[in-house]
């Protein structure tokens, strides 16, 4: 069996920055266990697997160790192989999830907005954040993934996480925020449980940014940056219940899977 892949830098202009995904177009699912190895063999922060659904698409998401619900930048790297490989001239998809979450992306002016929805944070105790985060939080919040507010873009720069304790913590992954220097907040994401230490850019942790900075600026639309090495830049607007999360994406590479 011929399975075609694609490697994409979701999030930013050119390859070598952003996040890395790659995506693969089925024609019927495989095994659950099969595109697990996959993502494994990848060893990317997510893969992406499609099948056709009428106009739509069915897409499920993998990080190295488990599928997960929602994931922003393999969609947004999914959106780009179909608007510029498999149906090229297109400009608008929607996709469906497992959980039943309907996701959709529009190309607007150069960057693919997605349209996803809002997961504000609330108080939650999921244990020691400071310890291991080796830094004090001003203020400890959480949806599906921690949330951890700091002062300043230099403390969300200068963390050196335990990545043993972050594990033990109950969340996906851990948000590190604060105001941007040059841009309205940025963030760091970690989620080395889901095979993930550091991921460089996440879509899906502005589902809980968005709402939170959009309250706390009283803004609507906002410019954000993820501050990893390879970093990422992110267009976000808030709509209530949804969110949106644009950016740019560029096709690093073209192959075959051979099972």
């Amino acid at each position: 069996m011929d399975i075609p892949i694609y490697q994409v830098d979701a999030f930013a202009g050119r390859v070598f920055a952003g996040n890395p995904a790659a995506v693969c177009p089925l024609e019927d699912w495989l095994a659950e266990d099969t595109m697990q190895a996959i993502a494994e063999e990848n060893n990317l922060p997510e893969t992406a697997f499609i099948v056709a659904n009428g106009e739509d698409f069915d897409i499920r998401w993998f990080t190295p160790q488990v599928e997960i619900d929602l994931a922003g930048h393999p969609t947004l790297a999914t959106a780009h192989i179909i608007f510029t490989e498999l149906e090229p001239g297109r400009e608008a998809v929607r996709f469906h999830t497992k959980i039943g979450d309907t996701l959709d992306v529009v190309l607007e002016d150069g960057k693919l907005m997605m349209d996803f929805p809002a997961r504000p944070p609330g108080p939650r105790d999921f244990g020691d954040v400071a310890g291991a985060l080796g830094a004090e939080p001003v203020e400890i919040l959480a949806a599906r993934d921690g949330f951890a507010v700091f002062e300043t873009q230099a403390q969300v720069a200068a963390l050196v996480p335990d990545m043993a304790r972050l594990v033990e913590l109950d969340v996906l992954g851990t948000i590190c925020t604060a105001p941007g220097d040059d841009c309205d907040f940025v963030s760091r994401f970690f989620a080395p449980g889901a095979g993930i230490p550091e991921d460089p850019v996440t879509g899906s942790a502005h589902c809980t940014s968005i709402p939170y900075w959009a309250g706390r600026l009283g803004k609507k639309k906002m410019f954000a940056r993820q501050i990893s090495k390879r970093g990422g830049e992110i267009q976000c607007e808030y709509l209530g219940e949804r969110v949106r999360i644009g950016g740019e994406a560029a096709t690093f590479m073209r192959g075959t899977i051979d099972l």
